[in-house]
């Protein structure tokens, strides 16, 4: 790594945070994206939670422009997203949702309009419940192609859909694929503005600061989405952002109800703060500053409080503005520069090293072990990779039987498909191989005749802010043991040796 990529040295501060704020327990976690809000260390030292939701049914334009005041707690979260997101206030609405595909549901329900085009080169899980929206309301939804193997956008086909279609409605696009890392240009926005479009910005797959490289004062989106969670690699349950454009929401004037919509509700004991080192005494907790508080009890049980905990607690009689973000504390520590040259360093070293293991073959030079899908080495892709292990005749090996296997050496992967694919090449080889999914867009064309879409199953890795070069290593180790032919069964008959789960192959 430091010959590949000697300035990847100079990040070393985000090695630091995670070393002294967050403990993996040694695994490795690739299959994150998304935003965390707070820190490993403030979860250590309670059980508490940070806060829950709570369900609400309202009508998405009363709760925007009548909604009345809020909890002081819950204000507090939004001002620090809209601050963290790069968004201003003024100029956006933001309503939580239980999580990202809570959010394009209410928008799709409340959304007049029931055409729909999308910009997204894989099955996107939370994007089904907007298609589904559109097919009931006999509207129609069409979609970007992309172009085999590089999974760019097919421009002069997207353009034609963008500029020509008479009706228009909602166009759903992503910055970057969170499958392949393609990245594509916001100029699209403009482009389907100009012809009518309303267009939501689905910013889930951005990693940690990408937005404050989106001109949002040139292309404003209509809406955007996103998601936050509570701890990385520890606690992914968290909530789902739908900004509104305040210029923008007489258009959802006459929505339904939707019962998506959450408030964030403060937990009673709330761990927001770090503990300080202390002992108990006779109800008293000592603290290393000389500050006393009797210990609170709950019930029959009697909970530490830290020192942090305890000082906020003192002004949150009058406010609850005082909540510590560690996780977006963190990033924002780092910046989007050193950010982005991390995650492109650790992720170039990951796709060269890839590209090193082939099987041995006399003949042809070796046959390569692994086969990227996206963008290669480049300075300008998004943070994960997707990819599949072949064996030494060429064969793909199951994506699913890797991501269990990587999950017995303690990393996490996940398992996409990838969708809307054109190849030149009718015959292509990887066409022969794909397998058919069952489509949830394509069953809605018909009750009497689901139609199969062909799909190309991959794994991929995601890598964020605190990945470290360890993380990449071992993924890239894990993977080599492949080269061996008899690895799979070998790892087969290790777990029936030990009396677990036997991995399926």
């Amino acid at each position: 790594m430091k010959k590949a990529f000697p300035n990847y040295l100079e990040t070393d501060r985000a090695d630091r945070i995670r070393d002294q704020e967050y403990s993996l327990s040694n695994h490795v976690c690739l299959d994150y994206i998304g935003h965390g809000l707070f820190s490993y260390s403030q979860q250590l030292h309670s059980n508490a939670p940070f806060f829950s939701i709570r369900y609400k049914s309202v009508n998405l334009y009363a709760q925007i422009t009548h909604g009345g005041p809020e909890p002081e707690f819950e204000t507090t979260i939004k001002k620090r997203i809209f601050r963290f997101m790069n968004v201003s206030s003024d100029d956006y609405s933001l309503v939580f949702t239980a999580n990202q595909s809570s959010a394009f549901k209410v928008l799709a329900e409340s959304y007049p309009y029931p055409n729909l085009l999308t910009v997204y080169d894989h099955q996107n899980e939370a994007v089904e419940p907007m298609v589904d929206n559109c097919r009931k309301r006999s509207g129609w939804v069409d979609s970007a192609v992309f172009s085999w193997p590089s999974m760019r956008i097919q421009s002069k086909g997207l353009r034609k859909l963008v500029v020509t279609k008479k009706k228009k409605g909602l166009f759903v696009f992503p910055l970057q694929s969170k499958v392949t890392g393609s990245r594509y240009s916001y100029l699209w926005m403009g482009l389907a503005q100009e012809n009518g479009w309303h267009v939501c910005l689905d910013a889930n797959a951005l990693g940690a600061k990408d937005m404050e490289t989106l001109g949002l004062s040139l292309f404003q989106p209509d809406f955007l989405i996103c998601s936050f969670y509570k701890v990385f690699g520890e606690n992914p349950s968290g909530f789902g952002c739908l900004f509104i454009k305040k210029s923008t929401s007489l258009v959802l004037k006459n929505s339904n109800t939707n019962a998506g919509v959450v408030n964030i509700v403060e937990a009673s004991n709330r761990p927001l703060y770090l503990q300080a080192s202390g002992s108990i005494n006779r109800g008293k907790t000592v603290l290393s500053n000389q500050e006393t508080l009797e210990i609170q009890e709950i019930g029959d049980r009697k909970d530490e409080v830290s020192f942090l905990d305890i000082k906020s607690r003192k002004k949150e009689r009058n406010s609850s503005g005082d909540i510590e973000f560690r996780g977006l504390d963190n990033a924002d520590s780092l910046g989007l520069v050193l950010i982005s040259s991390r995650v492109r360093y650790l992720v170039n070293w990951l796709v060269n090293a890839f590209g090193s293991l082939k099987h041995p073959h006399p003949e042809n030079g070796g046959v390569p072990l692994v086969r990227i899908y996206g963008p290669k080495v480049r300075v300008d892709r998004g943070p994960v990779v997707a990819f599949n292990v072949f064996d030494w005749k060429g064969e793909k090996i199951e994506p699913t039987l890797v991501q269990k296997l990587a999950d017995r050496h303690n990393i996490s992967l996940s398992y996409a498909i990838l969708k809307h694919v054109s190849f030149v090449d009718k015959s292509s080889e990887e066409r022969e191989r794909s397998v058919e999914v069952k489509s949830f867009e394509s069953s809605m064309l018909t009750k009497k005749k689901d139609r199969l879409d062909l799909g190309i199953p991959v794994i991929m890795a995601a890598l964020g802010f605190l990945t470290n070069f360890e993380d990449v290593y071992r993924l890239w180790a894990f993977v080599s043991r492949f080269l061996d032919a008899d690895f799979v069964e070998k790892e087969r008959w290790r777990y029936m040796a030990l009396n677990q789960t036997t991995v399926e192959v």
